[in-house]
């Protein structure tokens, strides 16, 4: 007896997910740009806010749910995913509507965020004040100095209404969102695999109870 699988497999888990992580990073961000960009009484602030959300909770629901039900931890990984791609698309919409440009995939300030693997939204925000000087400098014809990208809060105090900017800002949470998706679209590849070699607790339960019966 000790030796079989339990019936129900280890799950949940989902803190450690690299795709949870970033998701949350990409909704903590997303909080503080729309507060600090969008008026917090329009439809798209909350729209904003509630998609970041949905990817996030709905990661950790089918994590949490995989163990008694494959289908529904598909379900609702491809809920997540799906989240995303609308958060994404309403950076896109504010980028667009306000002449801003959207970077290229390959541009360096997008790749130096994503480089620097930043933990929380205090991170993301220290690299858009470091971009947003680099920027002034190459502008002046001239380059940052030390002092001018190295001064920045280290607290939780920063905030983006006193050192943020739009287009550096939402580019960066569409690079968050970006990896965020691909690591999902991964999650749903191997879930897919997964249940259609292992099945799922119905398969499991029915295998258990006629091994059972036959000794």
């Amino acid at each position: 007896m000790s030796d079989k699988e339990p019936l129900i497999p280890r799950h949940g888990g989902y803190r450690n997910l690299k795709s949870f992580q970033i998701a949350q990073l990409a909704y903590d961000v997303t909080v503080l740009f729309c507060d600090s960009h969008i008026d917090t009484r329009s439809r798209t602030h909350d729209q904003m806010v509630q998609a970041a959300r949905s990817g996030v909770q709905n990661i950790a629901e089918g994590s949490q749910a995989s163990g008694t039900s494959k289908k529904v931890e598909m379900k609702l990984t491809s809920v997540a995913r799906a989240s995303l791609e609308e958060l994404r698309l309403d950076y896109e919409d504010f980028l667009r509507h306000r002449r801003l440009p959207c970077w290229n995939w390959k541009d360096p300030r997008r790749a130096g965020l994503i480089a620097m693997r930043p933990d929380c939204a205090d991170d993301v925000v220290r690299w858009v004040n470091t971009v947003q000087e680099q920027d002034k400098g190459h502008a002046s014809g001239g380059h940052a100095s030390e002092s001018e990208t190295t001064s920045i809060p280290s607290t939780s105090s920063i905030s983006l209404g006193a050192c943020g900017d739009a287009e550096v800002m939402a580019n960066g949470v569409l690079a968050l969102i970006t990896v965020a998706a691909s690591l999902l679209d991964r999650q749903l590849a191997a879930q897919a695999v997964a249940f259609e070699r292992e099945g799922g607790f119905t398969e499991r339960l029915y295998g258990r109870r006629r091994a059972e019966r036959n000794g």
